[in-house]
């Protein structure tokens, strides 16, 4: 079990999948945010699809034992051209939702555009250029081998960012220098 202070506020982030599927797990107190764990499980490509499924709700529910979140944050499945692959994400994410209900934690979901873009600026950004401003952002020393785990990490950071706007200003930013302006907390 993980130590957890009783005024810090915790997110696990989950970024679903049934090859790999990654994590990231982020604790706050107003505006400071630290690391706690990221990392990423792979998943055999010899199991059966919905053995995986299982293991993704049995490590799901181990993460939330071993973190204790407050929410939960999932990447939700994007529409590509592969309606199979999507119906796999869509199940594996499933599977999570389902241990964070089992748990009673509260979920929420954000569209990978929309991830991309309150982490980098750019919903279009690469999972590189995702895991490189949070190398910056977090300071964090060395990048996971799978960068699923750092799309698990920006899903708990996309969350943390929502929850700092709605508790902060609601003006929209028409600029970078408005949203500097707006979100001084940001910006390092």
């Amino acid at each position: 079990m993980s130590n957890k202070s009783d005024v810090e506020n915790r997110i696990l982030g989950i970024d679903p999948g049934t090859s790999v599927m990654g994590f990231g797990a982020i604790g706050y107190e107003g505006t400071k945010v630290r690391i706690i764990d990221l990392g990423a499980r792979v998943l055999s490509n010899k199991e059966d699809h919905f053995v995986r499924i299982r293991n993704i709700f049995d490590y799901t529910l181990r993460l939330i034992d071993t973190y204790l979140p407050d929410e939960l944050a999932i990447e939700s499945p994007f529409y590509g051209k592969n309606i199979q692959s999507m119906l796999k994400l869509g199940r594996a994410q499933g599977a999570a939702i389902s241990a964070a209900l089992q748990r009673s934690i509260p979920i929420f979901e954000y569209a990978p555009r929309k991830i991309k873009m309150s982490i980098t600026g750019h919903g279009n950004a690469s999972k590189e250029k995702v895991a490189q401003f949070l190398t910056s952002l977090l300071h964090l020393k060395k990048l996971p081998d799978e960068l699923d785990a750092t799309d698990g990490l920006a899903a708990a950071m996309c969350h943390f960012y929502e929850k700092q706007n709605a508790v902060g200003s609601h003006k929209k930013n028409s600029n970078w220098a408005d949203f500097i302006k707006n979100n001084p907390h940001r910006v390092r």
